[in-house]
């Protein structure tokens, strides 16, 4: 379903539009610097819609991670303020149009890519998860990660692909290929995450996404590198099927996240709980311009 067509006489629409973009341009610029940079090697027909997915599920995930509650809501109010972004997103998605300017921006994605309560639902689903309705540590075992990890990272992953195969033939076989590595992709970003936000998701929200302990031992630790690292060399297989313009994006993200699961498997565990483990900007910068480099001299297949 596409979205209506501008003209002169849709002045006012345009301009709410535009607005709309600069609002999730500035969502993603103010929460990720490493995604703001791979999004900027996207090609111009894929950027904006990128970040506007990343601005949907960004408003969504803060709503469950603190920043209700620090507002003052209790679990209740939480639930209800998820509630009605969940509402007003599916409704925005069904007609084009919200007073939101995220949602807005985000329902014109959707609507042009595809996107459809199929790839939404699961995402709002782990969400709702998210919402604490006591003050218990709250354990996840390889089922509900499993199910959390689809909602939370893999749809996702789905969406953007959704965004970068619009108008692009590929076969049966390359699709599911695709859908793979995009998955796979979403698991391991997430995944990276858990073990580097081991600290805040003990200690302020009493999670534990990784297993059922408290506490993760050096060897747990090792298992679930082994299984991101496993996670990443799928997705990159799946590269060289994106389209040409999405690749050097996808590349750099890939590259980033594997350098972090690197310095993750050399960081003792105890110290995870400490402090949160990044990537300095000079070396994003490398493989950002490593990926550049690489998609410039590929064939394509």
């Amino acid at each position: 379903m596409n979205t209506p067509a501008d003209g002169p006489d849709r002045a006012a629409l345009q301009r709410f539009n535009r607005t709309a973009e600069i609002a999730t341009t500035d969502v993603i610029r103010t929460y990720s610097t490493s995604f703001g940079l791979a999004t900027r090697l996207l090609g111009a027909r894929h950027r904006q819609h990128v970040r506007n997915i990343y601005a949907m599920v960004r408003i969504a995930d803060e709503i469950v991670d603190g920043v209700a509650a620090e507002a003052g809501l209790d679990a209740g109010a939480q639930s209800a303020a998820l509630e009605s972004y969940i509402a007003e997103t599916h409704r925005s998605m069904r007609t084009g149009y919200s007073s939101d300017l995220i949602l807005h921006a985000f329902a014109r994605t959707a609507r042009e890519c595809a996107i459809g309560e199929d790839l939404t639902g699961p995402f709002f689903a782990s969400m709702r998860a998210d919402i604490a309705t006591d003050s218990g540590f709250a354990a996840y075992d390889a089922d509900a990660h499993a199910t959390y990890v689809h909602g939370s990272a893999e749809v996702v992953g789905l969406m953007c692909l959704q965004v970068f195969l619009r108008g692009v033939e590929r076969t049966p076989e390359q699709l599911e290929t695709l859908r793979h590595g995009a998955s796979r992709l979403g698991a391991a970003f997430q995944n990276v995450n858990f073990l580097r936000d081991l600290a805040d998701d003990t200690d302020r929200l009493h999670r534990g996404y990784l297993g059922g302990a408290e506490r993760l031992t050096d060897a747990e630790r090792d298992a679930w590198v082994e299984t991101i690292t496993q996670q990443l060399e799928d997705a990159r297989a799946a590269i060289p099927l994106l389209p040409r313009d999405a690749r050097a994006a996808v590349r750099s993200a890939l590259a980033l996240f594997a350098a972090l699961t690197r310095r993750v498997a050399r960081t003792p565990v105890e110290e995870l709980y400490r402090r949160r483990v990044r990537v300095p900007d000079p070396v994003k910068a490398a493989l950002a311009s490593r990926a550049l480099l690489v998609t410039a001299l590929e064939r394509d297949r």
